[in-house]
């Protein structure tokens, strides 16, 4: 039995891969992709998400499941979202497949390059799944795929130069300039948390010091807690007394919670994140110049306790300011689901592929069996 990548090999240089050419037309291509589901998949170091979103970015249904242990070997997390993916195929018609991974993907979005929470080095996780699934696969960065779902539905709209910022565990980014994903020659552009802010500053996990992401990110945040409880400061006397002297049970969203209850030293630690976030936000804008910075992730759930800061250190250190016009800093308005519905609308781009092999087919199968009721005709005819 033929498989879709039978269907769709290449036959000479008129048949070059729509994934290849994508990205220099995806501001035209998502104005005519089809408007059929596509299953969104956003895979994390802790939990895999997946969702059937239609044309208008909404979400018809969606499974989570927490990232399979093993040492997370490609192959387990391969099977996880094949399941989840055929799992919903069940109830939904499924036109293809669009995968936010969080680590480096290359230019053509098919390799992994690197996954720091993964053991993804090199892996070909396009060709590995689209051989598993009868649908096409689209593979990108997942800051990519929540800028595209933030441009596309959220906070973005309306933007032609746009520049998101994912603050988690580290920070990601994504850049956006007029409807199209600016990945860089190599595709990993957009990596701002590793922009270096304090020359020998604290050792970050990339093996560099002073990146950015050490001083404004869900760790900077829990890491800063946690020396001031173990350092019995009075300061801390509060979260102390709320995690019962288990300093490790100190965690990002507990501390945005007792802020805003009006813990003092809680509300001056997000205070220090966005006025971080802030100073990184200027530099981006002397590199970048955008219209407007998006500030996702889940330590924007802070929300103007961390944006209020930021807004205020970017005015302070933007280079030439009172002389140029400032971009907007707004809160991404999809939450956690952005990767994943960037995802999925993303994969419409190439769906197309999958209707004109499915028409095909049917096409076949139709002519077929007008030739053998015709025969049959024949043979039963005195």
């Amino acid at each position: 039995m033929s498989t879709y990548r039978d269907f769709t090999a290449p036959i000479g240089s008129r048949r070059a891969t729509v994934l290849r050419t994508v990205g220099t037309r995806e501001r035209r291509s998502h104005l005519t992709a089809p408007r059929v589901p596509t299953v969104g998949i956003d895979i994390g170091g802790t939990k895999v998400m997946a969702g059937v979103v239609d044309a208008d970015g909404n979400i018809l249904e969606m499974l989570r499941t927490e990232t399979p242990d093993k040492s997370k070997s490609p192959k387990v997390v391969e099977d996880t979202i094949a399941e989840l993916v055929l799992d919903l195929s069940d109830r939904h018609d499924v036109h293809a497949v669009g995968i936010g991974a969080a680590g480096w993907v290359d230019a053509d979005r098919n390799r992994v390059l690197f996954a720091p929470h993964l053991s993804w080095r090199n892996e070909p996780l396009r060709d590995r799944l689209s051989g598993r699934l009868s649908v096409p696969v689209l593979v990108d960065n997942d800051a990519n795929t929540a800028a595209w779902a933030e441009w596309r539905f959220g906070a973005g709209r309306g933007e032609d130069h746009l520049v998101m910022i994912t603050l988690g565990t580290g920070i990601g980014g994504a850049i956006l300039e007029d409807g199209q994903v600016k990945r860089g020659k190599y595709g990993v552009a957009g990596e701002f948390g590793h922009m270096q802010v304090v020359p020998g500053g604290h050792r970050c996990p990339c093996g560099n010091r002073g990146c950015w992401e050490q001083y404004s990110s869900g760790n900077a945040l829990v890491r800063e807690a946690r020396e001031l409880a173990a350092a019995d400061s009075p300061v801390a006397y509060g979260i102390i007394e709320h995690v019962k002297g288990n300093i490790g049970d100190i965690t990002g969203p507990m501390i945005t919670e007792l802020a805003r209850d009006g813990d003092a030293m809680c509300i001056e630690l997000l205070q220090d994140i966005g006025q971080w976030l802030g100073v990184g936000i200027a530099n981006l804008a002397a590199a970048l110049d955008p219209s407007c910075f998006v500030i996702g992730g889940g330590v924007s759930a802070a929300d103007d306790l961390l944006i209020g800061p930021a807004r205020d250190a970017f005015k302070r250190h933007l280079t030439g300011r009172g002389y140029r016009p400032e971009a907007r800093i707004v809160r991404a308005q999809l939450g956690p689901e952005a990767g994943m519905v960037g995802a999925a609308d993303l994969a419409r781009l190439v769906a197309r592929r999958f209707r004109r092999a499915k028409r095909r087919r049917v096409e076949r199968y139709e002519r077929y069996e007008r030739y053998t009721q015709s025969l049959r005709s024949t043979q039963e005819t005195p």
